[in-house]
């Protein structure tokens, strides 16, 4: 499972928290529920901050997954940089509807 997809099931669970405080009502259980949601989408905001180490694995899991071809390293690289990007997009774009 890729960054991206992490991140968004994070956020989803995030939402989906969101919206059964909806249907409770005992206000410190909303703050609760609340609180959860905010700390899923800080997690989804933390895990999509990629550093080079991070992306270097990811690249090498991209490359063991096509089969270990010699001469595609950038192509995989460029490959993970952008599963991380898409990944710190999504997060951000939650983190503003916070």
């Amino acid at each position: 499972m890729n960054r991206k997809q992490i991140v968004a099931d994070l956020l989803a669970k995030a939402d989906k928290y969101r919206n059964l405080a909806r249907w409770v009502t005992d206000r410190l259980t909303i703050q609760r529920i609340f609180a959860l949601s905010v700390e899923l989408k800080q997690r989804a905001r933390a895990l999509a901050r990629p550093d080079e180490n991070e992306i270097r694995q990811r690249a090498r899991e991209i490359w063991e997954e096509h089969g270990r071809p010699a001469g595609r390293d950038l192509e995989f690289w460029l490959q993970a940089e952008r599963e991380f990007r898409e990944a710190e997009a999504l997060a951000k774009k939650a983190g503003d509807e916070i």
